[in-house]
């Protein structure tokens, strides 16, 4: 374990991680990477560091599962580098998608096939809605599953988070940028109380991102309000209600000049990585939970560390809904959705080892950076066992801010007790004066209150 916390000490102080890191994983290396690694698998040349690129092969579009078969198996302080797609790429095809074989081949759909048919943990056969496969029950493109070995049940596996880079436009008009798109759509907290007409609306508007790096801000390019549109099946969507419906932008109306002068701060990150439930064979990748998934907390980016709860032997880590940038609530149901590609070192924490740590008895996903812990609470910390047999539908109807709340009270408390070894009253007046709860999302279902403690609370220590 000393080597194991020494190199995750370094590695918070942004300097190298113990046992050092492939020379690949550089920009140039995981652009040469992204064109050669056409399979997932080991890195050319490296003994401990794999790729899983995102292909129609290597993603599952729109829920978790403790069935699928992992893309990778590595070990315990091994790297990972995982190409993720955004689940809005078809918003802009001719920015987000045309060119790059990967993204084609997974948004690859005709009157004849889809190149990836079930989106959503809904039935194969759409007999419920008649969307299609999975019925949009669940919406994010996840790539993996990555197996940890020797992964069991009562372990934790920390995700230290390497680097993320924005996916570069493979259209040659738009060499060197980066685009993503922001959806504020029906599930967004904004939709049921707009000021100006038409009411309801569904606005997309498409943000620009230097893929180089220099340019450290995102522009708007141009907005469209959503038409029906009908999907190369003939199933008709007059609202965003299944994931990867082409746009076909003869039927939308842009508008350009928005958002003048406007500099939306870059902060990569992704909104979803999390590990297999056990609870139930297919589960919707939206509502967040207790072994991750969809969290939206834009903090989980470059130079953060991920723990969570491992409830499958193997852990099976997945990663996808990829964000150029979020604020705090995701307001209007997205972020800007922007592909990305992001190197992970995973390290495996065993069951037999955490007694006394911060990490004994954790049931939730803990985010950790340099100068802060971070604790995720949801109104159904474990909806998929707390709401029963129909809990993936009703988490939609039960969720609330006050419920998040206390939940994200709770575990500060329980955090601050076991790890601070403060008395109950000493905790509490430290949440009320010391430490900082906001709303990370009110978007996903299971909505989502983190609370920010800061490590200088104990300098004195």
């Amino acid at each position: 374990m000393a080597t194991t916390d020494e190199g995750r000490r370094e590695f918070l102080k942004g300097a190298a991680v113990a046992g050092g890191l492939a020379a690949s994983v550089t920009a140039a290396g995981l652009s040469s990477l992204t064109s050669a690694q056409a399979q997932p698998g080991m890195v050319p040349g490296t003994k401990n560091h794999y790729y899983v690129p995102a292909t129609d092969k290597t993603v599952h579009w729109g829920y978790f599962s403790k069935l699928l078969k992992p893309q990778v198996e590595l070990s315990s302080g091994d790297f990972v580098t995982i190409e993720t797609l955004t689940h809005h790429a078809n918003d802009d095809a001719e920015r987000m998608i045309k060119g790059d074989p990967g993204a084609e081949s997974v948004y690859y759909w005709d009157r004849q096939r889809k190149g990836v048919d079930r989106r959503g943990a809904g039935p194969i056969q759409p007999t419920l809605f008649g969307r299609g496969a999975g019925e949009g029950l669940g919406v994010h493109i996840c790539t993996g599953p990555v197996a940890v070995r020797g992964a069991e049940p009562g372990d934790v596996l920390e995700a230290r988070i390497i680097d993320v880079k924005p996916r570069p436009c493979a259209n040659p008009q738009h060499k060197g940028k980066a685009f993503g798109s922001n959806a504020a759509a029906w599930w967004g907290f904004h939709y049921k109380d707009l000021l100006t007409d038409p009411k309801p609306r569904e606005v997309i508007t498409i943000y620009e991102v230097d893929a180089t790096g220099e340019r450290n801000w995102a522009k708007a390019v141009y907005n469209f309000r959503w038409t029906a549109q009908t999907d190369p099946s003939g199933v008709v969507h007059k609202i965003i209600d299944y994931p990867g419906v082409p746009v076909d932008h003869r039927t939308v109306q842009e508008t350009h000049g928005i958002l003048k002068n406007v500099r939306v701060p870059v902060r990569p990150h992704f909104g979803v990585i999390g590990l297999a439930p056990s609870e139930a064979d297919y589960v919707d990748s939206i509502p967040p939970h207790y072994v991750g998934g969809n969290i939206d907390d834009w903090r989980i980016g470059k130079g953060a560390t991920m723990y969570y709860p491992v409830a499958v032997p193997g852990a099976l880590l997945s990663a996808g809904d990829p964000h150029a940038s979020q604020g705090d609530s995701e307001l209007c149901g997205t972020a800007i959705e922007c592909s990305l590609t992001g190197t992970f070192q995973l390290v495996l924490r065993k069951k037999d080892t955490l007694g006394g740590s911060a990490l004994a008895g954790l049931d939730y996903p803990l985010l950790e950076t340099l100068d802060e812990w971070v604790l995720h609470g949801f109104s159904f910390p474990k909806y998929l066992t707390e709401l029963g047999p129909d809990a993936q539908k009703d988490i939609y109807a039960k969720s609330s801010v006050d419920l998040a709340m206390r939940d994200a009270f709770r575990k500060a408390r329980r955090f601050l007790m076991t790890t601070r070894g403060l008395g109950e009253d000493e905790a509490i007046s430290l949440l009320s004066v010391g430490v900082d709860f906001g709303i990370t999302q009110v978007v996903d279902g299971n909505w989502g209150v983190h609370a920010i403690i800061k490590k200088s609370l104990f300098a004195g220590a």
